[in-house]
C-alpha cells in the first residue's frame, strides 16, 4: 500500500475533503501513475453535486496527466518514467462494442477501486479514475504515451474536454469540409468542438453562447460567428449568418432549453450531436414529424466516440504543429489544497479549464 493524498467526496453537494488514502500496488495490466496535473471538469462537480447519484466516499477527478511510477506484471508496450495522459475510457477489447472500435461505450467497463481509508473503508474511484489525488492506479488502457516536451497541464486537457469535444464533431457528427456548424455552449468542451469544426474544414462555424465575453474567446479558437442565446430567436441568427440550416449542431452544455432549440438551428438532413449532459430525470420535448419530414438526427456521442491509442497521439500532434490550441484552454492553476476554490472558480462559468499542479 501506498499512502497518498486526495479530495475525497464524502456529502453530495459539500466540499471536498483533504484526506490521506491507501492505494494498492498495480495488479496483471493496471498501471500506477504519479500525477502531475488534473483538470477540473463540469463532470466531477456534477457527480459531486449528486445529480446523477452514486456511492460515497469517493475520489473525482478524469482528466489527469503524469509518469507512470508501477507496472502489474502483465502490462505491455509502457515503461516506468514513461508520461502518460489518464483518461476514463477503460475498455475490455473483447465485447460488441470494443470489437467494432467503440471502446467509449464498453460493455464492461469497470473494476475494483483500489482506494480505501486507513482504517480499511472501501472508496470509489469515481468514472475509473480517482484522479483527484497524488497518485491513481489505472487499466492500461486507459492511457497513452506522450511526448515529453508537452506541459502536464496542456497533455491532462486530451483526457477528456478535448477529446470529446472535436471526437464530437469530427468521428460521432462526421463533419465532412464545406459543412456549416453550430456549436451550443463555448464552454470547455465546446470550445473543441468549435477547433474540431475548424480542423475538420467547416465553412461556418457559429457559436452560441449566454456570454458575450465566451463569444469572443470563441472566434479565438475558431468560430467564424457568435450568436447570443438569450436573444430572441437566436437560431434565426445563426441561420442568417451561415445562409441556411446546419448540417451539424453540436450541444455541449447539459441545458434542457439548449437540446429543446438545438433542432431549430439545422437545416435539410442535418445532424444533431448529443454531447452535454442534463441531470438524469431531465426531460426534453420534440416535434418529431419535423426531423422525419427533413431527413434530420440526432446522435448521442460519449467522449466524442474516440479510440485513444489512434486520436489522442493525433490531437497531440496537431498541438505540437501549432493547430491545435490547448495551452490557452488553461484559465487557472491551483494546488490539492485549492480545490474547492478551483470549483467555486470553474462554477461561475468562466473558467475555460481550471487545473490542479502537483
Amino acid at each position: 500500500m501506498t499512502r497518498i493524498k486526495a479530495a475525497v467526496c464524502t456529502a453530495f453537494n459539500a466540499p471536498l475533503e483533504i484526506q490521506e488514502l491507501d492505494l494498492r500496488a498495480p495488479d496483471k495490466t493496471e498501471v500506477e501513475v504519479t500525477l502531475e496535473a488534473v483538470a477540473i471538469c463540469h463532470s466531477d462537480i456534477s457527480y459531486a453535486e449528486g445529480i446523477w447519484g452514486g456511492d460515497l466516499p469517493a475520489v473525482y477527478g478524469h482528466e489527469a496527466a503524469g509518469r507512470i511510477s508501477k507496472l502489474g506484471n502483465g502490462v505491455t508496450g509502457f515503461t516506468e518514467g514513461q508520461r502518460v495522459v489518464v483518461t476514463l475510457i477503460k475498455s475490455c477489447g473483447h465485447c460488441g462494442n470494443c470489437a467494432t472500435g467503440k471502446p467509449t461505450i464498453c460493455e464492461h467497463p469497470g473494476s475494483d477501486s483500489p482506494l480505501t481509508c486507513p482504517d480499511g473503508t472501501p472508496v470509489v474511484k469515481a468514472m475509473n479514475c480517482g484522479a483527484f489525488a497524488e497518485r491513481v492506479v489505472v487499466d492500461q488502457t486507459q492511457i497513452v504515451a506522450m511526448p515529453d516536451d508537452m506541459p502536464a497541464e496542456s497533455i491532462c486537457l486530451l483526457a477528456c474536454g478535448v477529446i470529446t469535444g472535436i471526437g464530437a464533431v469530427v468521428n460521432a457528427g462526421r463533419l465532412r469540409a464545406g459543412e456549416d456548424v453550430v456549436v451550443i455552449g463555448a464552454g470547455g468542451v465546446g470550445l473543441n468542438a468549435i477547433q474540431g469544426a475548424r480542423i475538420a474544414g467547416a465553412r461556418r462555424i457559429v457559436a452560441v453562447d449566454m456570454s458575450p465575453e465566451k463569444l469572443d474567446i470563441a472566434r479565438d479558437f475558431g468560430a467564424t460567428d457568435g450568436v447570443l442565446a438569450t436573444d430572441k430567436a437566436p437560431w434565426a441568427k445563426a441561420i442568417k449568418a451561415m445562409g441556411r440550416g446546419a448540417d451539424l449542431v453540436a450541444v455541449t452544455v447539459g441545458a434542457i432549453p439548449a437540446y429543446e432549440q438545438s433542432l431549430r438551428y439545422m437545416g435539410w438532413g442535418g445532424r444533431m450531436v448529443m454531447v452535454g449532459m442534463p441531470a438524469s430525470g431531465a426531460m426534453a420535448q420534440y416535434e418529431p414529424v419535423v426531423p422525419a419530414f427533413m431527413g434530420q438526427s440526432m446522435i448521442g456521442s460519449k467522449m466524442g466516440d474516440v479510440v485513444i491509442s489512434r486520436d489522442i497521439p493525433w490531437m497531440a500532434d496537431l498541438y505540437r504543429q501549432g493547430r491545435l490550441k490547448l495551452d490557452e484552454l488553461v484559465s487557472g492553476r491551483w494546488s490539492l489544497d485549492q480545490i474547492n476554490e478551483a470549483i467555486a472558480d470553474t462554477k461561475t462559468g468562466g473558467a475555460r479549464r481550471n487545473v490542479i499542479l502537483f
